[in-house]
């Protein structure tokens, strides 16, 4: 004579925690790229820790003991994904200054100000500790948008819109590092800080000289 199943023998009895979908492969690298990222931008470095990636990720540590020995080596493997971190950005061609360079600077703020893009500041603020955290994010985020900037200046100084001796690279920074500034001490850069930015520092430190 069969018995009716238990509710705890019975997978969609009320009170028993759903099964979570098993994810496999790219789709959940960056499932535990995603979460690195969140819970760097809610704390520091200092406090990210494998177990607590893995309860946002919905796994167990044993699946990022599995791909990384460290939490850093998780948030640099995040960092260079183009998908979950941050990928090559285009540069613009509106056919005048003013307007690659809203173009340019305005999508840098809006990555910043994206989880990914806040999960940046606890390794910039740490660069002492943690240099070659801060190095990294230089290169992969930073250096990026100026070299950008610098190609920007170079079409410029062709359009008579900018001083070919203002076509270098430490001019070339100011913007991106104004804006990264900015996305440090204010917690984000909206349009208009973009166009002061723009209207008060970079047009007139590029305009052409007579």
């Amino acid at each position: 004579m069969s018995s009716a199943p238990r509710p705890s023998d019975d997978p969609a009895a009320p009170g028993r925690p759903a099964r979570a979908t098993r994810r496999r492969g790219q789709a959940f690298t960056r499932a535990l790229h995603q979460a690195a990222l969140e819970e760097l931008a809610l704390t520091s470095f200092e406090e990210l820790a494998f177990d607590k990636i893995a309860a946002r990720a919905g796994t167990g540590k044993s699946a990022l003991y599995r791909r990384w020995s460290t939490p850093k080596e998780l948030v640099l493997d995040a960092l260079s994904d183009p998908d979950t971190g941050f990928g090559t950005p285009v540069g613009p061609d509106t056919g005048s200054l003013h307007g690659d360079l809203t173009h340019l600077l305005g999508s840098f703020a809006r990555v910043l100000g994206e989880p990914h893009g806040r999960a940046l500041r606890p390794l910039m603020t740490q660069r002492p500790r943690h240099p070659e955290l801060f190095d990294e994010v230089m290169r992969l985020i930073v250096l990026p948008y100026e070299r950008i900037l610098l190609d920007v200046l170079s079409r410029a100084v062709e359009r008579g819109e900018a001083d070919p001796r203002r076509v270098n690279r430490r001019v070339a920074s100011v913007g991106p590092r104004m804006v990264v500034a900015d996305s440090m001490q204010k917690g984000a850069v909206d349009a208009a800080d973009v166009e002061a930015i723009i209207t008060e520092v970079l047009l007139p430190l590029a305009a052409s000289r007579a």
